[in-house]
């Protein structure tokens, strides 16, 4: 490519590459729902910034002859679009430059991108699941324990009713608990390949029905200063995604996962308890003394969309994961359809009026816009690299936190 004109659009092919080769979580979700986005544009339609996914009704099962009717209850989940990017300044030289010497310059630019789409998709993931296992501060320093961690993540997504036949989970780890995990499976691996594979690269091999990867952007969680197994539900039979408790004995913070003494979770179909303490996710700060908590899932105990065996009793107990005011990384294995990330092409401006040259491309679901303009007053050339994306947690039920 040498003695090729640099134009936007083979910075837009050779970035998109690049950017996909550098995501680790956005790699491993649900991308369905862009396709929707593009319809809509071209059939003349702008949905604006956000896209309604519709979510499947459930029902529940007719035992005997006699029939009934159930009404279709149908929810849908909005995924805000935002766009972001990266822009490049050249001097008239630096222009002039063939691609191959404006590649360290395009592949530096992507990495910011990159870096900031899984950054926000797992800030997501800590904020919307509920489903948490290990212990904070703690990493699987045996091969017993790193076993333990992966069965037991693979434990609670079999109970949520996550799919395994199509072998669509990952499971995303920091880099302390990678180490950690590649340490504590090096004797189980009996193939010489992916015995190679892990010695090379230093990272897990897939195994035991999940994909790995390491990922710096793994987000850290502390809570707030409520103690954590003191404070009481207000009122019985409570349900939804607010629930009355008596006076907070210290601050609650927005993701802490939390349990209710006496609630178990069911398994989404049979409806019937896992025998596990059905977790929450908090879904906004609450003060000292605040009388309410914002909780994910909403308490539903009846009918098609049942998740829990029963409302909490008056004055049950609200255990905090973890301890008062302690950290955690939020660690997540998931199946694919648990988050979904969008991102779809923008509106380009044409040639002329200040621009040079514009171009938009698409490449295993990543879209990326290259727009040039001129500086006249500094004779420089700035190239600026756009995508428009956004996340949701369209079934977060089907994620698991592995605190370390």
């Amino acid at each position: 490519m040498t003695n090729i004109a640099v134009t936007c659009s083979i910075v837009a092919k050779e970035s998109l590459p690049i950017l996909a080769n550098m995501l680790s979580f956005a790699s491993n979700v649900n991308r369905d729902y862009e396709d929707e986005f593009k319809g809509n544009v071209g059939r003349g339609y702008m949905p604006g910034q956000t896209i309604n996914i519709k979510k499947p009704p459930r029902y529940t099962y007719r035992q005997g002859r006699v029939a009934v009717p159930q009404a279709t209850v149908e929810t849908s989940l909005p995924l805000t679009l935002a766009q972001g990017g990266c822009d490049l300044n050249f001097t008239i030289l630096e222009r002039t430059l063939s691609f191959n010497k404006l590649e360290d310059k395009v592949r530096a630019a992507m990495e910011p991108v990159a870096n900031e789409i899984d950054r926000q998709g797992l800030q997501l993931a800590r904020y919307s699941t509920f489903n948490t296992i290990g212990t904070p501060g703690t990493l699987p320093t045996t091969q017993a324990l790193a076993l333990a961690a992966v069965t037991g993540v693979n434990q609670r997504l079999d109970e949520m009713g996550a799919p395994r036949k199509d072998n669509r989970r990952a499971f995303i780890m920091n880099p302390a608990l990678n180490a950690s995990t590649v340490q504590g499976f090096a004797g189980l691996f009996n193939g010489q390949k992916s015995l190679t594979e892990q010695f090379n690269s230093g990272t897990m091999v897939d195994s035991l029905g999940l994909a790995y990867a390491m990922d710096q952007n793994v987000d850290l969680h502390t809570n707030g200063t409520a103690v954590v197994g003191t404070n009481t539900v207000n009122g019985a039979g409570q349900t939804g995604a607010t629930i009355t408790v008596n006076a907070l004995n210290g601050t609650v913070t927005k993701g802490t996962k939390i349990t209710f003494a006496g609630v178990f979770a069911v398994n989404p179909q049979s409806r019937q308890s896992t025998g596990t303490l059905a977790q929450f996710t908090v879904t906004a700060d609450a003060a000292a003394s605040a009388t309410s908590l914002s909780i994910s899932p909403a308490i539903v105990a009846t009918g098609a969309f049942q998740n829990v065996t029963a409302s909490p009793a008056n004055s049950a107990t609200i255990t905090i994961f973890g301890t008062a005011s302690g950290s955690y990384s939020a660690n997540v294995a998931y199946h694919k359809d648990a988050f979904t990330l969008a991102m779809v092409p923008m509106w380009a401006p044409p040639s002329g009026k200040g621009v040079i040259d514009v171009a938009q491309e698409s490449y295993k679901g990543f879209t990326i816009k290259v727009t040039e303009f001129y500086d006249g007053v500094n004779d420089n050339s700035i190239m600026r690299l756009d995508v428009l994306f956004g996340w949701a947690a369209t079934y977060p039920e089907l994620a698991c936190i592995y605190a370390t």
